[in-house]
């Protein structure tokens, strides 16, 4: 139920000594480094850009990815490319009815020779963990999840086992109602940081795929264009993001007015807020600044902010989406003074002052 796509032994933190502390060249080597990253994953990924480069943002801002569509988009394609783009330890846990708690966590074996339990790490222990299909697998089996990316560690017969850095979950799951599947809980979709549709390509990009995969798999020609060490130096460098009084407002707005929608059972967490500005970091970093703006937050809020809503039956009868209700705050939500408009950005950021051109 297992499959490896790198050894799955527990990593090991980063070599060498702290990494340095980074400012404006830091930032410049996010933006480069991610999109080298970006642009091997797009190479299996034809014309999704924009999915990509939210599977970019969650990584960077230390997130868990839940990837939700329809079969043949590429799903766990996304999420086998973007292991195999960075050298580090990768596992893939297929989700079934039957898989339990510790075919993921791990299982403490006795060992006769020496009469002791030894512990032996699930594929949980990974820099990066593919769940493929994640709502096959019982509620029992999800919750095995919810402490690995809570709190980054494991906890097996009351022994606590912290787990690698950076530490990255990108979980699949199939929207349609199916025979066999089990329905996320909100506390499991809430750790999520972003989810992402991909989506039916266009008609251009899907003759591209057709070019690019009928002679050969792209798949097996990808190679890393980073470590698990230059990893988790970037996400230090994100870290140190500026971000004002007043965006940190907005961003608490935002949160806060989705739990006042008459249309909601249930607005979003402050785990929610803690992932929207941590998210809006990233953004701001792979765009080349060193400071937050309200258009960063806006660009990461519907990834970040929908899957968390519960819906009224009202709202569902009268076909409403979690998705309109966030653009809908975004246009009703006041932007600090000097921001944008408060519509959700189409391109680049722009009415801040912003130090040289994105890359």
């Amino acid at each position: 139920m297992t499959s490896s796509i790198h050894p799955t032994a527990p990593p090991s933190a980063p070599h060498g000594g702290q990494p340095e502390t980074r400012s404006a060249p830091g930032l410049n080597e996010v933006q480069h480094v991610a999109g080298a990253i970006a642009a091997n994953v797009e190479r299996v990924l034809v014309g999704k850009s924009d999915v990509v480069r939210t599977a970019m943002v969650t990584l960077l801002a230390e997130g868990h990815l839940l990837v939700e569509d329809v079969p043949g988009v590429g799903k766990t394609s996304l999420a086998k490319a973007l292991g195999k783009s960075i050298d580090c330890t990768v596992s893939r846990i297929q989700f079934t009815p039957d898989l339990l708690p510790s075919d993921i966590t791990g299982v403490s074996i006795y060992n006769r020779q020496n009469s002791e339990f030894e512990f032996r790490p699930g594929p949980v222990f990974a820099n990066i963990v593919v769940g493929d299909e994640i709502n096959r697998a019982s509620p029992k089996t999800q919750s095995a999840l919810l402490e690995c990316m809570a709190e980054h560690q494991v906890t097996v017969d009351g022994t606590t086992y912290p787990l690698g850095e950076p530490f990255m979950v990108v979980a699949t799951q199939n929207p349609v109602e199916m025979e066999g599947t089990y329905a996320l809980p909100e506390a499991q979709r809430d750790r999520f940081t972003a989810r992402v549709s991909i989506g039916y390509p266009d008609p251009q990009a899907e003759l591209a795929m057709v070019d690019e995969h009928s002679g050969h798999d792209p798949m097996a020609d990808l190679r890393p264009v980073s470590t698990a060490a230059h990893v988790l130096e970037l996400v230090k460098a994100v870290r140190g993001v500026h971000l004002a009084a007043e965006v940190k407002r907005y961003a608490v707005e935002l949160v806060a007015a989705s739990r006042r929608l008459p249309e909601l059972r249930l607005g979003a967490s402050p785990r929610a807020t803690l992932h929207l500005v941590k998210a809006a970091r990233a953004q701001a970093a792979l765009l080349g600044r060193d400071f937050v703006v309200p258009d960063d937050v806006q660009a990461v809020a519907v990834p970040v902010l929908a899957h968390r809503l519960v819906l009224t039956a009202e709202a569902h009868a009268s076909r409403r989406t979690a998705v309109e209700l966030v653009r809908a705050l975004l246009h009703r939500v006041p932007v600090p003074q000097g921001g944008a408009a408060p519509a959700p950005p189409a391109g680049p950021p722009g009415g801040w002052p912003t130090p040289g051109q994105p890359g």
